[in-house]
């Protein structure tokens, strides 16, 4: 079984994945890593030079040549833009669990907001933060096949317990 978490961009995915996996036995994705690891640079800077089109036909076909690894426990964590994929997201649908991390608005903000400004957000340009998030909520949630509130103050171990739970019922 694989599982793929989805999410806005600072929600945690790649960290609660690290540990999920872990705790789990599998191995661990990264699509942002990857898709870093083919273009040679770094996410904001890809999509500074190429813009957000070409970052979501790379985000795809990195998302969609998975299946060339023959996965199998895996915990993969794409982008918070891979909703924005149709193929790449029916794709992950088949297979793995797709778990939504949901967090407010006010969360994402106050977390990107401690980053540097070196992550890729795809849409930045032409719309706010909050017009992201409330686009991408919906898409999230048309995906997941479970979906785990997070904040601030929910513990990882806290997560992966819902996480883990949720995937008994599937």
């Amino acid at each position: 079984m694989n599982i793929t978490l989805i999410g806005m961009p600072a929600v945690g995915k790649s960290f609660v994945g690290k540990i999920l996996a872990e705790k789990l036995g599998y191995s661990f994705i990264d699509v942002d890593l990857l898709i870093e690891k083919i273009t040679g640079m770094k996410l904001q800077e890809f999509i500074n030079k190429f813009g957000d089109d070409k970052f979501l036909e790379i985000e795809e076909k990195v998302a969609l040549d998975l299946n060339r690894e023959k996965l199998d426990n895996c915990v993969i964590s794409p982008g918070g833009s891979i909703v924005y994929c149709r193929k790449a997201m029916d794709f992950l649908r088949k297979i793995s669990v797709v778990v939504f991390l949901d967090s407010s608005f006010e969360n994402i903000q106050n977390r990107l907001n401690k980053k540097s400004n070196t992550r890729g957000i795809i849409g930045m340009k032409n719309k706010t933060l909050e017009h992201l998030y409330e686009e991408r909520t919906i898409l999230y949630k048309k995906y997941c096949d479970a979906q785990i509130k997070v904040s601030d103050k929910t513990k990882v171990n806290e997560i992966i317990k819902e996480i883990i739970k949720n995937l008994k019922n599937k």
